[in-house]
């Protein structure tokens, strides 16, 4: 079990506040091995195991409990004497869960993480019962610094950039990453995930109907990852395919899949307007392996996954993510995070001038100081354009610059 502490060391400044600590993130990222390793931390800090409660709600065990059973069953395990650390984990599988957590919140001396895989149903339900008392931590799949962590204890860690183009086709959930599995294998195991997410997290839960509809959706977003589009450019494909669907309905299908973290939305930033733009968003996955399970491998999709890997490394980061929309222009991501700034824009290879005072200028045409990156794949990027760092995707990866 290889030891992610960045998170573990960011949810247990925590411990032992009043806090509900609550971990999301899209199924199979890793979220109860962390929550594993915090007991084990805490084991090693000198808590005993009969201070130490946990449950996994996934099982069939609990498929029909009650908020008041779920509330008794916690209550019987608690010490009487001592802070009780307890870890609920897919929490959201328990109707009405979030009484039964903030009544045991607020009776009793414990200490509380818990887990879900739904944004929407997460947020909603705890900020009505547990508004200001708990904080929340999104859990990513791997890094491409931990990739690389994991795949030394299996195998032979190559030049990292050619080491990048690996983490794109294989992804980061850590379950294929426990040992070297064939490139069809491990899509295998990701497929299972992204069906066992859409059936459990958006079908059930919200009684879709109209599963293939929601399919079709799916596999347009995942064919346009990087690119601007609207609810009505997707009905309009779905339409040429003589199918029905309105507007409404794949506004509502992209909410769904956003709740369930299979997709995160980036909205367009005006530069000069300084204000958000509300149309022509674009998506980018939760995993890059989501896209190549679904819909194979292709490499003429790789410049849409290498932004996709820059992205989800800016959200693991803490930085809020949108596109830059300038008068000549996009810039390919503006990310901000408290007072610090980041202009990036991604290319995979430059193949003539012209390309790079395209790229160069859009990044100058910002008047402001804050840093700007020109990130490509060219084993030789490096250097300063007028204030702009060039570098290799995979160097701005592992970098602690930012």
């Amino acid at each position: 079990m290889i030891f992610r502490e960045n998170y573990v060391k960011n949810i247990m400044a925590f411990t032992d506040t009043p806090f509900v600590k609550v971990l999301t993130g899209v199924r199979r990222c890793g979220k109860s091995t962390i929550m594993q390793m915090i007991m084990d931390e805490l084991r090693k800090k000198g808590i005993s195991d009969e201070r130490i409660v946990s449950y996994r709600f996934d099982s069939m065990e609990y498929e029909d409990m009650t908020a008041k059973q779920l509330y008794e069953m916690i209550k019987s395990k608690l010490s009487d004497t001592e802070r009780t650390y307890l870890f609920l984990d897919e929490v959201q599988e328990i109707s009405s869960w979030e009484k039964a957590v903030n009544s045991i919140n607020t009776d009793f001396d414990v200490d509380i993480y818990v887990t879900g895989s739904n944004s929407r149903m997460m947020s909603s339900e705890i900020s009505t019962y547990l508004t200001g008392r708990y904080v929340t931590f999104r859990i990513f799949t791997l890094s491409f610094e931990e990739y690389l962590t994991f795949k030394k204890q299996y195998g032979e860690v190559e030049d990292i950039h050619k080491e990048l183009v690996n983490y794109i086709k294989y992804g980061g959930f850590p379950a294929i990453h426990l040992r070297e599995y064939p490139l069809d294998n491990a899509y295998t195991i990701v497929r299972d995930i992204y069906n066992s997410t859409i059936f459990s997290d958006i079908v059930r839960r919200n009684q879709v109907r109209k599963v293939d509809q929601l399919e079709r959706v799916v596999k347009f977003v995942f064919d346009n990852v990087g690119k601007t589009f609207s609810a009505k450019s997707i009905s309009d494909y779905i339409k040429s395919e003589h199918r029905t669907i309105d507007n409404e309905t794949v506004y509502n299908y992209l909410e769904k899949l956003e709740s369930a973290y299979i997709l995160h939305r980036c909205s367009r930033y005006d530069v000069r307007g300084k204000e958000l733009l509300k149309t022509q968003e674009k998506f980018y996955l939760a995993d890059s392996s989501f896209k190549y399970s679904v819909l194979g491998y292709n490499d003429r999709s790789v410049a849409a996954m290498l932004e996709n890997v820059v992205c989800l490394e800016l959200l693991r980061r803490g930085y809020e993510v949108c596109i830059g929309k300038t008068p000549n222009g996009e810039i390919d991501f503006i990310a901000t995070r408290q007072n610090d700034k980041l202009y990036i824009q991604i290319t995979k290879e430059i193949k003539s001038e012209k390309t790079e005072k395209r790229e160069y200028d859009r990044l100058l045409e910002i008047g402001d100081n804050y840093p700007k990156y020109l990130l490509t794949t060219d084993d030789f990027a490096g250097g300063n354009y007028q204030g702009i760092k060039t570098m290799h995707i995979a160097d701005f990866l592992l970098s602690n610059e930012y």
